[in-house]
């Protein structure tokens, strides 16, 4: 479980078949293989640990529903440990389990703060409130605004400057995780 407060943007270090080598800092503290780390937004098993850098496994579902796939040597993701009991929990309880992704329509400049609109998948909006919590890449964000096919969230400076959202580009891919509720009272409701 993860609150999808980043602790650290990670540098990939090499794309292998089947896995990702993750360059770090602060999550390794600590760190022992097996651990959970949220790699933007999605739930991994550390498998190898090295100086300054973890390997993860990707597994095809991961690959089929994530941008993780995707990354290159050189590209930054969000990390973030897994919650340790008795801790605070800033943000929103966020799985790590990415349903979707969504694409990048347009990243918008608004006094301090940068507005950013994604267009998601229409089995995803159901789930997205006006106000509402969503993961962006594994950050805890807040919805400003939806539509029937898009919504749009606003970076504060602090999430500017510590994860990798202000550098997704219009087209660019992001992983979504809804707000498990939503979707717990959807099943519930269907089969009640």
């Amino acid at each position: 479980m993860f609150t999808g407060i980043v602790e650290e943007t990670g540098t990939i270090q090499d794309a292998l078949p089947g896995g990702l080598i993750i360059g770090a800092r602060v999550v390794l503290a600590g760190a022992k293989l097996g651990d959970s780390i949220n790699v933007n937004g999605a739930c991994l098993t550390v498998v190898q640990l090295h100086e300054g850098a973890f390997t993860v496994d990707l597994m095809p579902e991961t690959i089929r529903r994530t941008n993780l796939g995707s990354l290159r040597i050189g590209d930054t993701v969000n990390l973030e440990r897994a919650v340790a009991v008795g801790e605070r929990l800033g943000g929103h309880l966020v799985q790590g389990h990415v349903e979707a992704t969504a694409r990048v329509v347009s990243v918008t400049p608004e006094g301090e703060a940068v507005l950013v609109r994604y267009e998601a998948p229409t089995e995803i909006m159901r789930y997205v409130v006006r106000k509402g919590f969503i993961a962006v890449d594994g950050v805890s964000l807040t919805v400003v605004d939806r539509d029937d096919g898009s919504f749009n969230v606003s970076l504060v400076q602090y999430t500017q400057e510590n994860t990798n959202l202000t550098r997704r580009q219009p087209g660019g891919l992001v992983n979504l995780e809804t707000d498990i509720l939503a979707r717990y009272v959807e099943q519930l409701l269907k089969y009640d």
